[in-house]
């Protein structure tokens, strides 16, 4: 809805200083140059926020199965130790 109303008041704005300008043509196109980068900036905006966000809720929402069947996919698994000592660290280089 935010973005609609700030379209029209862009447009509604362009529009009216477009009608005050009696036909300067290079003020004109700088104008409607303006109100047309600003519409689709607030646009663009707004459709990568709600493509993110739409994203990160299918996401937190998944089932949980099939979410730890992808994590433990993706992951590699720790090691596993067989021996019952811990390992001695590496030896250091002489000079």
């Amino acid at each position: 809805m935010a973005v609609v109303v700030s379209n029209l008041a862009i447009a509604g704005t362009a529009a009216f200083g477009v009608w005050q300008l009696d036909g300067d043509r290079s003020v004109i196109v700088g104008v409607l140059t303006a109100a047309f980068t600003a519409v689709s900036s607030t646009t663009t905006a707004y459709l990568g926020i709600k493509a993110v966000s739409n994203t990160a809720k299918s996401i937190a929402l998944a089932d949980p199965q099939r979410r730890a069947e992808a994590m433990s996919s993706s992951a590699t698994p720790p090691p596993t130790s067989t021996a019952s000592s811990p390992a001695s660290p590496p030896a250091q280089r002489g000079s």
